[in-house]
């Protein structure tokens, strides 16, 4: 058990690219040719890549930013992968970057910051849509999930 730690804190580091977790020169997703590579989707964790990655969903790339800003944690723009982010950006052929982080005050807080300093670069900016979860009942719904669901609402 020792080894097999030893072993996986040796051969597990960030990707270069996009802050995951990778076993070789890049990850698994920035090493996949086929990948779509006009759409980055930024996360606070590598494990938000996992859970993503799990729904087969998204076939883009992805953008790790290590954390999400927080005043109270002293932590702002500076230490997130930001610079890197907008460094992948200038090349032009990114399209859309989708906001993942979660819908807490931290990730709300991050992924507006973040909104706020793509919108003068030309690319689209997404967030997830958010709202009530399959084999929810509204009358256990709080009223900012409510609020969101019908905020995100689409066509039937």
């Amino acid at each position: 058990m020792a080894q097999a730690i030893l072993d996986v804190k040796r051969s597990v580091h960030f990707c270069p690219v996009c802050f995951s977790y990778a076993t070789g020169d890049l990850c698994e997703v920035c090493a996949d040719p086929r990948r779509d590579r006009t759409s980055i989707c930024v996360v606070s964790e590598p494990r938000d890549v996992s859970a993503i990655e799990r729904t087969g969903a998204y076939r883009g790339l992805y953008h790790v930013l290590g954390g999400v800003i927080s005043p109270m944690d002293k932590i702002g723009p500076e230490q997130l992968h930001v610079r890197e982010l907008l460094s992948r950006l200038a090349s032009g052929e990114v399209a859309e970057v989708i906001l993942a982080t979660n819908p807490d005050v931290e990730g709300e807080t991050t992924a507006t910051y973040l909104a706020r300093t793509l919108h003068p670069l030309e690319v689209k900016v997404t967030r997830l849509a958010l709202g009530l979860p399959v084999g929810g009942e509204l009358e256990y719904a709080d009223e900012v999930t409510l609020a969101r669901a019908i905020e995100a609402r689409r066509d039937a």
